[in-house]
């Protein structure tokens, strides 16, 4: 059946059906109240999850440096890194400001980390550090005892390492009637072989929990999470045919394993924009017909999604239609700093969750009292640590809470014990334990998402159990929420740049608007054939623009801008024609192609206000009787040279940057991508930029060097190979008449440094996107990686694999991830270089201009001196403590265009961003995709002259500024002054 609901509408709009959740009746208020006073009331000798985040929550600097340690420390295998790391760490928090905790884990972990933060000055270096410690109690204890500090948190928070330590953990509780659903920790899969390993983690645990499951039944059962995305390495809204192909047979045997126990299977919650996906893999698995005697399959729903009662009512219709109950678990999401940063980077025109955490809590509401009424459909499972939400549910259910209420309440192991205590005592209803299973490895993602869920001091979890807080602070909703109901400081995307609007992205976890996309892609017609100038026909088309540049010069800048503001929204208009002619004539895939429109359209909008601070006359100040007034003007006729890897937005951020502040524009696109070129200069045209002040000039070499050596020459804007540019600046040294500037943006011999405390699988994601993205053929690309050698097998292992689901073929299809190389000569470099090594690993590739992804080592001694622009990854082993040695290779290349550095010690951040001498210094992130306004994009060297493209020194290279001063007084006085003394 089909799923149909708004992706991100208006808070504005779905608030007025929320406010009646926020009338809290005087009895279930009392209830509350009740209940916050059992957490209160009943603090056990060892602590929790609660006191831990109440002590130390995410608005201090301890909570933030526990959490980063937490998240690194036990998966750090040496020792130097592990000292550097802990010493990073503790020297960052007061923990000697902490009074003692009733807690004992609270009072255990201050008393540690502060007895280590005396033996750490703020003064003290590593090296420093580990030679005083070593002379006074030795470094290996302090290491030993944050470790063994770091895994008793793990054994708070997690039941087992495994599902058989964690079944025997559990019989002390399920004799006394608790339920469990066992979470088998792991994030996402990122490559095949991680998939299938989870696959059989989840089979192995459904069959050790079905042997122990006892004879009680359903509801009353035992049950299993599963994640989807930890079943698909490629779990992509854009992947959707071969996920619903591969995935849901994995789906089926697990679920036809646990209906084989009578257990429950809940799917997990994913990010929104895998929602839609996820329903079709959950649709397209329950209907078969092996499950219709089966009420243990079920679901989970994020409360913060805007679209949670859409799929609370698409679960129902799908439980009636194959007359059985769905068991769902009702959340109120995990994900939600990562929904908004989303939602920002890919240009939506909204939220898809709620950004006032009080308006969830409303939905929450809202969505059990759906649920309660699809009974016996649904079986709801509300998973709530919030003392209010329990108390209005209980009085939403009635009286059914005491005669069989079908419904129960989930908690999370480790939290809400003397919540639920209460809450068992007084009532019939279950109370199930979310219980994580797992390794140390697995469970610090595990742990920092609950942290981020409930570590900041404004959640109810740290609320509710401070005895500081008044309670009436804690069950009050804002007032303000019917006229305010998204959060004040988030601004929409659209709005994150303050004046100037963001560009428009596409929402691919919408699959209508994914599919009308590609399909219009398809039907879009081919742009038309763009016929080459010859080297005679540039002074004809220099002499026009020189013409045309006074008048367009003299232009007010306000009209500049609007003619670039309107071009932009032209851009958008035709998205799908111009996309089009990016994937023929370029390669774009689609996920490329939104990215470099979105890019051409932010370079329009904010060279246009840029030009208008720029270009405003201004007066100086100076002595009185005089006037000194500066301006900014075009300097004539620029010349813009294009490369193909970026022929809509490179090619449309030069032109606009010339034409917003008035010079005239010849734009020479590169020999491969006339079209996208030529599409985009009728736009400007129609947008108001005069046909004479824009002119195309297409063609070859021969094109270029009749460009460079004309009189009319004013300027020249640049991107493309370092030796291109030498040749450039050779030519217009050579130049008889004026000196004219050459603004040159080239490549880089890019690298990326990981250390040991690295998170194996984000800087997969982040190397294989910055290697392998557009086939390698961006100047930004990643060239070489630096991997510590203590952890390079693994990580290495993890790109391959992660390399491996790549899938390279035809640019129009959404599931495609990397397009063909530009042209042959280009593929034929690429074979010989790949030729002259032996590759470690190396991808498959289709017929045609296709290169598979490669990755090649380098022994110690080699070094990679030159650009390799495409699919092609080097690999460097360094030993810990030699990052200075790894930083002078890099130096010693003479590039500086992108570096990326992966780690988790402030130190070494601080350190390497120092000294690296890269234009664009990422850290924990991947280094490609430079956002206008906000990510500057230019290197050093031999990477280009700068100013950076999309900063606000860019224009200042395109103007010549005149001063002009006038002596006031030459009429015979100073009459300002004189009319002055007067007074």
């Amino acid at each position: 059946m089909p799923f149909a609901a708004p992706y991100a509408p208006a808070d504005e709009s779905l608030i007025a059906s929320l406010m009646p959740f926020a009338r809290v009746a005087p009895t279930t208020r009392a209830h509350a109240e009740h209940l916050i006073g059992a957490i209160r009331g009943a603090r056990t000798r060892i602590g929790g999850l609660e006191d831990f985040l109440r002590d130390y929550d995410l608005s201090t600097r301890e909570g933030l440096a526990l959490m980063a340690m937490a998240e690194a420390l036990l998966r750090v295998p040496d020792q130097g890194t592990q000292d550097a790391l802990i010493a990073d760490k503790i020297g960052a928090g007061d923990w000697d400001g902490h009074e003692p905790s009733d807690a004992w884990l609270v009072s255990v972990a201050t008393w540690g980390l502060g007895l280590s933060n005396r033996l750490l000055r703020p003064s003290d270096t590593v090296p420093g550090v580990l030679g005083g410690l070593t002379r006074r109690i030795g470094a290996p204890a302090v290491r030993a005892g944050v470790r063994q500090a770091m895994r008793f948190m793990g054994h708070q928070f997690v039941l087992g390492e495994t599902i058989e330590s964690a079944l025997k953990r559990a019989r002390e509780m399920e004799a006394k009637g608790a339920l469990y659903s066992y979470d088998m920790l792991g994030e996402g899969a990122r490559t095949r072989a991680d998939a299938t390993r989870y696959a059989k983690s989840y089979a192995d645990a459904i069959e050790a929990i079905g042997k122990s499951a006892g004879t009680r039944p359903l509801p009353f059962r035992p049950g299993i999470s599963v994640k989807l995305s930890a079943l698909h390495p490629r779990y992509e809204p854009r992947n959707k045919d071969a996920v619903l192909r591969d995935l849901v047979p994995v789906l089926r045997d697990l679920a036809k394993r646990a209906k084989a126990h009578d257990l429950n299977l809940t799917i997990d919650a994913e990010e929104q924009d895998r929602l839609e996906l996820s329903i079709a893999v959950i649709e397209t698995a329950f209907a078969d017909d092996a499950f219709r005697d089966w009420n243990g399959f079920g679901l989970a729903i994020q409360a913060y999604g805007k679209r949670a009662l859409a799929v609370i009512d698409w679960a129902g219709e799908l439980a009636r239609t194959h007359g059985q109950t769905l068991m769902v678990r009702l959340v109120k999401g995990a994900y939600w700093d990562t929904e908004v940063k989303h939602a920002q980077v890919e240009g939506h025109a909204d939220y898809p969750v709620f950004t006032r955490k009080a308006v969830t809590d409303l939905n929450y509401l809202a969505c059990a009292k759906r649920m309660l009424a699809l009974r016996p459909h649904l079986y709801p499972q509300f998973a709530t640590h919030n003392a209010l939400s329990i108390a209005q549910i209980m009085t939403m259910a009635g009286d059914a809470t005491k005669a069989g209420p079908g419904f129960e309440f989930q908690r999370l192991h480790g939290m809400g014990e003397s919540l639920y205590a209460a809450v068992i005592r007084e009532t019939d209803v279950p109370c199930r334990i979310y219980a994580p299973v797992g390794g140390h490895r697995d469970l610090l993602a595990y742990l920092v998402r609950r942290l981020l869920e409930n570590g900041a001091s404004t959640s109810f979890v740290a609320m509710a159990g401070d005895k500081d807080v008044p309670v009436d602070d804690v069950l009050e909703f804002p007032t303000d929420l019917a006229e305010t109901p998204r959060h004040p400081r988030i601004a929409l995307p659209g709005a994150l740049f303050g004046g100037r609007r963001n560009s428009d992205g596409v929402e691919w976890g919408a699959q209508d608007d994914l599919t009308a996309l590609a399909t219009a892609m398809r039907n879009a017609p081919e742009a038309p054939e763009v016929k080459p100038l010859t080297a005679r026909q540039i002074d004809a088309v220099m002499s026009r623009a020189a013409r045309a540049a006074p008048l367009w010069r003299d232009t007010p800048v306000a009209t500049r801008s609007t003619a670039l503001r309107r071009a932009a929204d032209l851009l958008e208009d035709n998205r799908a024609a111009l996309m089009a002619t990016l994937a023929r004539e370029a390669g774009k895939t689609i996920d490329d192609g939104v990215a470099e429109l979105r890019e051409a359209v932010d370079f329009l909008r904010y060279y246009a206000d840029e030009a208008e601070g720029i270009c405003i006359p201004r007066i100086l100040p100076g002595p009185t009787g005089e006037a000194n007034r500066w301006q900014a003007r075009g300097r004539g006729v620029f010349v813009t040279v294009a490369p193909w890897n970026f022929p809509l937005a490179i090619f449309l951020g030069q032109t606009a940057a010339a034409l917003s502040v008035g010079n005239a524009v010849v734009a020479k696109p590169a020999p491969q991508t006339p079209r996208i070129a030529a599409q985009a200069v009728a736009l400007l045209h129609r947008a108001g930029v005069p046909e004479d002040a824009l002119i195309l000039a297409p063609g070859g070499v021969e094109v270029g060097q009749a460009l460079m050596t004309h009189p009319a020459l004013a300027g020249v804007a640049f991107t493309g190979s370092t030796a291109t540019a030498k040749a450039i600046n050779r030519a217009l040294a050579d130049r008889d008449g004026a000196i004219v500037p050459l603004i040159a943006e080239t490549g880089g011999v890019n690298a990326m440094i990981v250390d040991a405390t690295a998170l194996p699988e984000q800087v997969t994601r982040d190397v294989v996107a910055s290697a392998f993205r557009s086939a390698g053929q961006r100047c930004s690309a990643c060239r070489i990686l630096y991997v510590q050698e203590d952890v390079a097998d693994r990580m290495l292992e993890m790109i391959q694999g992660a390399a491996a689901t790549l899938t390279l073929g035809d640019p129009m299809d959404p599931a495609t991830d990397v397009g063909p190389i530009i042209d042959a000569d280009a593929l034929s470099r690429l074979t010989d270089h790949i030729a002259g090594h032996t590759p470690i690993w190396q991808g498959d590739a289709p017929d045609g201009l296709f290169l598979p992804p490669t990755i090649i080592e380098l022994g110690r001694d080699e070094k990679l001196t030159q650009e390799i622009f495409g699919p092609i990854l080097h690999v460097k082993r360094w030993k810990a403590g030699q990052i200075d040695r790894v930083l002078d290779e890099i130096a010693a290349t003479g590039f500086g265009l992108t570096f990326g550095l992966h780690s988790r010690i402030d130190a070494t951040i601080a350190h390497v961003t120092a000294r690296a001498t890269a234009g664009n210094v990422y850290v924990n992130r991947n280094q490609i995709g430079a956002i206008v306004g906000s990510q500057p994009f230019g290197g050093h060297g031999l990477s280009g002259t700068g100013p950076k493209a999309g900063g606000p020194l860019y224009l200042t290279r395109f103007v010549e500024e005149v001063v002009v001063s006038t002596d006031t007084t030459a009429a015979g006085g100073n009459a300002t002054l004189i009319a002055m003394e007067a007074r």
